[in-house]
């Protein structure tokens, strides 16, 4: 809920993120001989277009630049022609790609956006320097080493922040309720972004764990939260998928290992240049077997799709949701020259049971493809059973168990939200107030009525019966926002989880849950008998 509230104020890098959703890296493969097969309609290929960019080059009205000419032009323009996966990196996509795989970089540790021409803190991570300096979400950085921010990009923001380990670096910003800017000199350090949150308890014995990607961290940091909580003790789990994009191969296989039985298959891969190679559990769950239900929806892609089609097949978990995204392919990332790299498509993968459930892409735009709602799609062809006999699907992603559909937003709160007013005010109040809330803090009647008041001041449209009707929403969201900036995100996450409907009626599932693993485990037992 928190992610997709703050995700209207910086649109531009959640579409940036967008056109990578769904990456499933596999190990890096040495290149492919070249098949001698077409090698002449290669060659003949290649001298079209390289007379074709000689002619450019002499006769283009402007001086051509190769980069731009071949770089962003010609190999994108023809991995279009491919799949909607395969990726041309340039230099720093390429970076920023590695540093998502490994977890860690360093810096100051916090992320930013763009508003208006101006660049906006939004989160300072718990626990970084940015964080301990004092820097708040809804800070506008104006310079950074004495270097106006005026006219760049919050991208070229972020890259200045950057550093060294040990380095400092100066970064003044406007504050509300501040007359002029505020100095914060911050030594960098290693930045470590989490890819599983800490474990929350919701009731007694029964966990939630989050997993908002797959990178090269992500099966330790799983470990690490079932070693905290003592697996022998966990009732029931819920697992959240919901809006992990994928990530890498390695890391899928390793955390469904951590919940099928040892040998039980989790994946399974081939293409034109590449052997089929089956991902086994190697160490399996030593019998710790308790019921788990994993949440999914629309933006749960890849990797995500290869652990819930993993448990689902297995019958080991209930998926609760809706569909996945419907991502099969596997793409392989070849470093190139000048710091670039090519991720390439070389395989498609299957489930335990079978299946491929790679959406169809052939009939619709790469825009639809990702941006598309409805996923909800079979493959009547690729029919396939799970250990117990359950009929599962190909060709539309993982199908949940059990469907749920979070519920609309009116137009009152989408304006809300897209007009980022729940933040807004938030730098506004903490302008003028204390950042130091009291345990059980939430919302009163003066805060509701100041932030009542401040939308009517910023000329916010809505009507008096609005505001009533949906008072609850509009004080859950206050203490959402006012509770990441005065405490952290951390603080912010506990509080959204626990309060999220979604997450009250996966716990209800969990008795269904159970009663799946007690029918397959007879089912399967009876089977062997014969």
């Amino acid at each position: 809920m928190a992610q997709k509230r703050r995700s209207v104020l910086f649109l531009p890098l959640v579409i940036l993120g967008a056109a990578l959703v769904g990456g499933l890296y596999g190990p890096r493969m040495d290149v492919a001989a070249a098949a001698t097969t077409g090698d002449d309609e290669i060659k003949n290929s290649i001298k079209s277009f390289t007379k074709a960019y000689n002619l450019v080059e002499e006769n283009f009205a402007d001086q051509v630049s190769a980069d731009k000419a071949i770089y962003n032009g010609a190999i994108p323009g023809m991995l279009r022609t491919l799949d909607p996966h395969s990726n041309f990196f340039d230099p720093r996509t390429f970076a920023l790609m590695r540093e998502d795989q490994r977890g860690n970089y360093y810096g100051v540790g916090m992320k930013v956006g763009q508003r208006a021409g101006k660049t906006l803190i939004y989160e300072p991570f718990k626990g970084s320097p940015a964080f301990k300096a004092g820097l708040r979400p809804g800070d506008v950085i104006t310079a950074v080493n004495d270097k106006p921010t005026d006219n760049l990009t919050s991208t070229e923001v972020a890259d200045m922040l950057k550093g060294p380990r040990g380095t400092q670096v100066k970064i003044s910003v406007k504050r509300e309720g501040t007359a002029t800017p505020i100095d914060f000199n911050v030594t960098r350090d290693a930045i470590s972004r989490a890819s599983v949150p800490e474990a929350i308890q919701l009731k007694t014995g029964i966990w939630y764990i989050f997993l908002e990607q797959f990178n090269e961290t992500t099966s330790r940091e799983l470990t690490e939260n079932l070693n905290r909580i003592g697996e022998k003790n966990i009732q029931g789990l819920v697992l959240d998928l919901r809006g992990n994009p994928g990530g890498l191969l390695n890391e899928a296989v390793a955390v469904a290992d951590k919940f099928l039985n040892k040998d039980d298959v989790i994946v399974s891969h081939h293409g034109r240049n590449s052997a089929e190679k089956v991902y086994t559990a190697h160490n399996g769950n030593h019998g710790r077997v308790y019921p788990i239900v994993v949440m999914v929806n629309r933006s749960s892609a890849s990797a995500a799709e290869i652990v819930s089609g993993a448990l689902q097949d297995h019958d080991r978990g209930w998926i609760f949701g809706e569909n996945t995204f419907g991502k099969g392919l596997v793409q392989t990332v070849y470093p190139l020259i000048e710091n670039t790299g090519l991720a390439l498509t070389t395989a498609k993968y299957y489930t335990p049971s079978g299946r491929l459930i790679q959406r169809d892409y052939s009939h619709t735009s790469f825009f639809d493809y990702y941006y598309k709602q409805n996923t909800e799609a079979r493959n009547m062809q690729d029919v396939k059973m799970t250990d117990s006999g359950r009929t599962v699907y190909g060709g539309g992603g993982i199908s949940p168990d059990e469907k749920y559909t979070p519920p609309k937003l009116d137009k009152f709160q989408v304006e809300l939200l897209r007009q980022a007013q729940f933040f807004n005010f938030t730098s506004f109040y903490f302008g003028s107030h204390s950042t130091t809330l009291p345990a059980g803090w939430a919302p009163d009647t003066a805060v509701v009525d100041a932030f009542h008041e401040y939308l009517l001041k910023h000329n916010v449209q809505f009507t008096e019966a609005d505001f009533t009707q949906h008072m609850d929403w509009v004080k859950h969201s206050l203490e959402h926002e006012m509770v990441f900036t005065a405490q952290s995100s951390e603080d912010s996450r506990v509080f959204d989880v626990k309060t999220d409907p979604a997450v009250a009626k996966a716990v209800e599932a969990l008795p269904k849950a159970q009663t799946l693993l007690n029918s397959a485990k007879k089912i399967i037992v009876q089977r062997m008998a014969k």
